[in-house]
């Protein structure tokens, strides 16, 4: 209540402008034909935010499964180096994506090379924390028992601990591709890239049919990504 007085909100304010508020979405957001026509520009862009999204967590998952061998305790590295690798991945995961656009801009300058390194950087502190419970999971047994026949540490890496977490590295990497295809957008508003920047640039100009083709799209690739993830989970597990 304190806050609501603090902020003059008033619930009855709000609800009453419901239908007002429907009525301009109905008038303005409705796609027109000169929607339509930017149809194969906004496709085009948005492919590319697409397959930004699938290279840069592809990328960053082969980074970050080398590195999380040696944060993970699994695999018989010094405590020292486990705490290292943890700190390191900490420290990316929890500066949001939209943090590192706004850093690199300052080196990078506005291009999709600035978004990828932006999701990279996001993208790898997380998979690597993952990764390193995902490993911690496998079993002592058979890492014990690969060292005890002679194998070396890649052996015992590709022939234990890979076989045993694939399915969890898979799962990781499939939701990180549906979140980085969201968090894509806004970075591409930021970078002048992909669909964020077609959206960006429709919503300026307030051509808001235009800006509002752009969200159905992406909320349509949202959840086609999300239907393949689903069907390439079934066919794992």
């Amino acid at each position: 209540m304190q806050s609501a007085l603090v902020t003059e909100f008033r619930l009855t304010q709000g609800v009453a402008s419901f239908p007002a508020a429907f009525g301009w979405i109905a008038e303005n957001l409705i796609p027109d034909e000169t929607a339509i026509k930017r149809l194969p520009r906004i496709l085009e862009k948005l492919l590319e935010t697409a397959l930004l999204s699938v290279a840069v967590t592809v990328t960053s998952a082969v980074f970050a499964f080398f590195f999380s061998l040696f944060g993970s305790k699994a695999t018989g590295f010094h405590g020292v180096v486990n705490r290292m690798v943890r700190i390191v991945a900490a420290f990316f995961r929890n500066v949001p994506d939209v943090v590192w656009a706004m850093l690199l801009m300052f080196s990078f300058g506005q291009n999709i090379l600035t978004g990828f390194f932006a999701l990279f950087f996001t993208t790898f502190g997380l998979l690597t924390r993952a990764f390193i419970e995902t490993i911690d999971e496998v079993s002592a047994n058979c890492i014990e028992a690969l060292r005890a026949s002679g194998a070396n540490f890649i052996q015992t890496v590709f022939q234990g601990i890979f076989p045993s977490v694939i399915t969890g590295l898979i799962t990781w990497i499939l939701y990180m591709i549906e979140t980085n295809i969201r968090s894509s957008t806004l970075i591409g508003i930021l970078t002048a890239t992909g669909i964020g920047y077609l959206f960006d640039m429709y919503y300026k100009r307030l051509d808001f049919s235009s800006a509002s083709l752009v969200v159905v799209l992406i909320i349509v690739m949202v959840v086609l990504i999300e239907m393949i993830s689903n069907q390439i989970r079934k066919g794992i597990f």
